[in-house]
């Protein structure tokens, strides 16, 4: 008779099957069914081995020894003992300070996430017949964004009858490229698409050094302000980057 919180077991044993009923706690399913799982590491009594691989406070190999003295070694240096490689046989654990290193585990992380480098591709939309007040506007925001360290998308918007004149975009493309030569470069030439001409334009720098040299512009505001205290709002409030764009041409 099968029981609510039981599952029905069968072993075959040559020519007689052994029938038995098993208990499951019905926490072990919901775990199974997608309960969450600690990433830490177990460390001092929540290790569950008879024996591990010591490693001492200076990395050094002590071997492998019982848990218990293990644990014994932990109290008498006044640390903790963490399990780093759960995986092995026996699996190794270190004597350390596990809130010291959680701490500057933590640091590293965000230190790292800081100077990571992401690609962003910025976006500019010009027309072919573009006044020149409203280029050189267009063209400072793409001096910027390489300034940046990164790449801008230059599209060409055509209207009515200037799609039948697809050449004005494409000198306008070059005129631009020329005007930008010394921070950028083609990445990916003019072609057409659809009613627009697209052009990909990349940076000399790399976005890590772009975005060092912006908090060190940034650190040299902030000082000057602070040496200069009876100035106004300026620069030095401004982010390291910016990410506005300029709106599209109507």
């Amino acid at each position: 008779m099968h029981r609510p919180g039981h599952f029905f077991c069968a072993a075959t044993v040559g020519p007689s099957v052994i029938q038995t009923y098993a208990a499951v706690p019905q926490t072990v399913v919901w775990c199974y069914r997608g309960g969450s799982i600690s990433a830490e590491p177990r460390i001092n009594d929540r290790i569950r081995v008879p024996e591990v691989r010591l490693v001492g406070p200076s990395g050094e190999q002590v071997g492998i020894v019982p848990l218990a003295k293990a644990l014994e070694l932990a109290q008498e240096y006044d640390l903790d003992l963490v399990e780093v490689a759960a995986n092995a046989r026996p699996p190794v654990c270190k004597l350390m300070d596990y809130g010291k290193f959680k701490y500057e585990s933590a640091m590293k992380a965000r230190e790292a996430r800081k100077n990571q480098a992401h690609t962003v591709i910025k976006e500019m939309k010009l027309r072919p017949k573009i006044d020149p007040h409203d280029y050189d506007t267009k063209k400072g925001h793409v001096v910027r964004f390489l300034k940046q360290g990164d790449k801008v998308k230059i599209t060409i918007m055509f209207r009515g009858r200037e799609q039948s004149r697809p050449e004005l975009g494409y000198r306008l493309l070059q005129r631009l490229a020329e005007d930008v030569q010394d921070l950028g470069f083609v990445e990916s030439n003019p072609k057409q698409d659809g009613r627009n001409m697209i052009m990909v334009l990349g940076p000399h720098k790399k976005k890590t050094e772009a975005m060092a040299e912006a908090r060190e512009a940034q650190a040299a505001r902030k000082a000057d302000a602070k040496a200069n205290p009876g100035r106004s709002q300026n620069a030095a409030d401004v982010p390291v980057e910016e990410s506005a764009e300029a709106p599209a041409e109507a």
